[in-house]
Order: structure tokens, then sequence, then C-alpha cells
């Protein structure tokens, strides 16, 4: 049994996987995230901090949900995060696409394919009987 303390509320509780929040803390940060998608889809031009006000959410829990891709913002300068590798204003995740696709490149070369073992070709036998030599 793994026993640990919630990071929220400080309860101990069995710990099986995932972030270290008791089921209570949970379901309460789980209706939390439904209330900001849903203010978030019947307003489409709200920022992080509209949204952290209106719904009484800590901004930095909203900018964890769109790092973590859970919510996506009409307008990538209104999401308020940016590209960890270059900076540029991003609508989710943590890369824009263009570093993503360097990653993913960079990834590609560095793994060696298998190369496919080459298959000499048999040489025909002649259709001649052979004689093993018996000295």
């Amino acid at each position: 049994m793994n026993a640990r303390n919630c990071k929220i509320c400080g309860r101990l509780f069995n710990y099986m996987a995932g972030p270290p929040y008791c089921p209570v803390c949970k379901e309460d940060l789980e209706k939390k995230f439904q209330d900001a998608k849903e203010f978030i889809r019947t307003t489409p031009h709200a920022t992080v901090t509209l949204v952290s006000e209106e719904c009484n959410i800590p901004e930095k829990q909203i900018k964890e949900w769109i790092r973590e891709e859970r919510l996506v913002f009409a307008d990538a300068t209104v999401a308020g995060i940016t590209c960890e590798n270059c900076g540029a204003p991003i609508l989710t995740g943590r890369f824009c696409v263009q570093c993503k696709n360097q990653v993913l490149n960079d990834l590609n070369g560095a793994m060696k394919r298998p190369e496919m073992p080459k298959v000499e070709k048999k040489q025909k036998d002649s259709p001649r009987m052979r004689f093993l030599d018996n000295r």
C-alpha cells in the first residue's frame, strides 16, 4: 500500500497513480475543470485571467490544463502561454508546430532503422552427379 498526503488538502490517502491528490480533491478539481471548459466554450474570447476570476480557479491551474492539452483557447495570445523552445504564442501544449516537427525529425534521425539482411543467391548446382573422394 502506498499512502501519501494530498498536495491540496493534506489528507492521507491510498495513492495509485497520477497526480498526488485525494479522491475528494480530484473530484473537486475535475468539477472546476468542467466549469472552466464550459465558460471558455460560451465565451470564446475569454482570457486566462477572466476564466480564473469567473470560475474561482488559480491561473496556474488553468495554464497547467492548457499545457496538458485539456483546454484550448480560441486565440493564442489570449491563452497567454508560449512555446517552451522558441517563445512563440501557442494555443495548447508545450511546443509550437514548428518545434514539434523539429523534435520529431531529430528523434527520427537519431533512431537508426535496422537494415534488411542481404540474401545471397545460391548458385545452381549442375545436374551432374558428384562423387566423394574416398581415399
